[in-house]
C-alpha cells in the first residue's frame, strides 16, 4: 500500500517521448503471462503503427494497474461464474479518426462492481486487500497524456476498459517534460453501460 500510496502522491510531471506503444503493451502483456501462466493473454495491432509521444514508464504503469485489474477480476470468479471458461484478457491498439488511438483491454472476470461511477476515486475499492489507488493512478497518468478512460460490460460477463490519447496534441509534446498550454478539456473518466461491441 505505501508503494501504490507513493505513487499517487509523488507521481512525477510526465517526460514525453515519441515511444512504441506496442513495445509498452506487448511488454506489459508478457510480464502478466509469465506471473500467471493459467490466464490466456492475447494482443492485437495493426502493422506500422506510429510511435506514440508518452512517458512510457507512466504509461507502462497504467497499463500494467489494469492488466492487474483484470487478472483480480478473473480471480475473483467463483466456480460457478467460470464453469468450463478459462480466463482470458485481450489488449487491442488501434487508430481512429481525428488523429486518437484506442487501447482496449478486455477480460472475462467478474465484471464491474455495482458503484461503477466510484472506482477510479482514491481509496474507493472492493478487494479485501486492495488499496483503491491502482484507478486512481490509472486515471491521472490517462489525464496527464490528454487522454479519456472509459468502462464497459463485455458481452458475456467480464468488463472493457477502453483508453484514448489525442495523438495530435501530444506530439506537440515531444521533448519536453511537461504538459501543453491548451486546457484539457478532453480528459477524464466516462462510464459507459453494456454494449454490443465489447469483445476485441
Amino acid at each position: 500500500m505505501v508503494d501504490e500510496f507513493s505513487s499517487f502522491a509523488r507521481m512525477p510531471k510526465p517526460i514525453f517521448r515519441a515511444e512504441s506503444i506496442i513495445d509498452v503493451a506487448r511488454q506489459t502483456l508478457f510480464l502478466h503471462e509469465v506471473a500467471k501462466p493459467d490466464i490466456r493473454f492475447s494482443f492485437d495491432a495493426p502493422d506500422g503503427l506510429p510511435p506514440l509521444v508518452c512517458d512510457r514508464r507512466q504509461l507502462g504503469q497504467a497499463l500494467t494497474n489494469l492488466v492487474k485489474n483484470a487478472v483480480e477480476a478473473i480471480e475473483a470468479r467463483t466456480d460457478e461464474d467460470a464453469g468450463e471458461t478459462r480466463g482470458e484478457i485481450s489488449m487491442a491498439v488501434r487508430e481512429a479518426a481525428d488523429a486518437q488511438l484506442i487501447i482496449e483491454i478486455t477480460d472475462n472476470g467478474i465484471g464491474l462492481p455495482a458503484e461503477r461511477e466510484r472506482i477510479v476515486e482514491p481509496y474507493m475499492t472492493t478487494r479485501a486487500r486492495g488499496t483503491g489507488l491502482g484507478l486512481a493512478i490509472v486515471k491521472k497518468i490517462v489525464e496527464e497524456h490528454f487522454g479519456t478512460m472509459a468502462f464497459a460490460d463485455r458481452d458475456g460477463g467480464g468488463t472493457v476498459v477502453t483508453l484514448c490519447f489525442d495523438t495530435a496534441t501530444l506530439e506537440r509534446l515531444a521533448g519536453t517534460g511537461g504538459t501543453d498550454d491548451t486546457e484539457q478539456g478532453g480528459a477524464g473518466l466516462t462510464a459507459l453501460t453494456p454494449t454490443k461491441n465489447g469483445t476485441i
